[in-house]
């Protein structure tokens, strides 16, 4: 199998269900205590072997490309001035994790449209999407598992999660799925945000994918769907439709955090900060004393 080293992270929406904080600040820049979403994503890919990030951005996404930029000269000083060789470390750390590469979207609206926008980037190998404001916190890497996947079976492979409350199904691409072994499940067909009572499964397939360049021509030809959209799971299930065998990897493991809406994202950061070693006893106490 050839060996996956790229991977597009889209992050080009406008992040509406956080305005006004997101009207001039990315929402993957939004902090999970002291890091933002988008570095969680990056750790991850960088953690499974990728060596190549690809970032499509849009308007007023400047900060994500800063943030991953080599620390200032003024920033340095002032870490060394103050002693935060410790701090002045870690930042540095950020800017040489990867290679980072920055793609302006261009075309219509939707999922797949960023996606294709990195397509000069890509040319003809397989590579990763993994969206930018939503991470599976798991051990191993939830990326590294689904490459093993692709090494063991070749084709695409997609993320999955089980969705524990039926009602949540609607909110995701649900999977009909036939089992391979483990973890490992063949997808015959992905129906997008269904009803809870015509859901093939409770296999929601989302958030990281290994896929093959012939996503391009699919998307390229693609016809505008729902709200004029162009869609990646649309074109996955028509690359499953020309014989092109597609895998969901349960993620073993791991918890999914959707840091796209308020409430989920709170939720996050609460506990993240239970498990951040400067915090998490303060913090804890804070909660317990708070009239609930």
């Amino acid at each position: 199998m050839s060996k996956i080293r790229k991977v597009v992270i889209p992050a080009a929406g406008f992040g509406t269900r956080f305005l006004p904080q997101t009207k001039a600040m990315p929402k993957e820049m939004l902090p999970i205590v002291d890091k933002p979403v988008i570095q969680y994503v990056v750790e991850e890919a960088v953690n499974s072997g990728i060596k190549d990030i690809i970032i499509v951005t849009g308007y007023v996404k400047r900060a994500i490309e800063d943030h991953f930029d080599t620390p200032s000269a003024e920033l340095i000083k002032n870490l060394e001035a103050g002693g935060k060789q410790k701090l002045l470390e870690e930042v540095k750390k950020i800017s040489e994790m990867a290679n980072f590469i920055y793609i302006r979207q261009k075309g219509m609206y939707g999922n797949g449209t960023p996606v294709l926008s990195a397509e000069p980037a890509i040319e003809d190998e397989m590579f990763a999407v993994m969206w930018g404001d939503e991470f599976i916190y798991s051990d191993p890497p939830r990326l590294s598992q689904m490459i093993k996947v692709h090494e063991k079976y070749g084709g695409a492979v997609i993320s999955a999660v089980r969705i524990k409350n039926k009602e949540d199904l609607k909110r995701y691409g649900i999977a009909k799925v036939e089992k391979v072994e483990g973890n490992v499940y063949k997808i015959e067909k992905i129906i997008e945000k269904p009803e809870p009572d015509e859901a093939p499964s409770d296999f929601a397939t989302h958030g990281a994918y290994v896929l093959p360049p012939e996503i391009f021509n699919i998307l390229k030809n693609q016809k505008p769907g729902k709200n004029n959209e162009i869609s990646l799971p649309e074109a996955i299930d028509e690359l499953i439709k020309t014989g092109y065998p597609v895998f969901a990897c349960e993620i073993e493991n791991g918890t999914y955090y959707d840091t796209g809406n308020k409430i989920e994202y709170m939720k996050t950061v609460v506990e993240f900060a239970l498990r951040h070693p400067d915090i998490n006893g303060e913090f804890r106490k804070f909660l317990k004393s708070l009239d609930l």
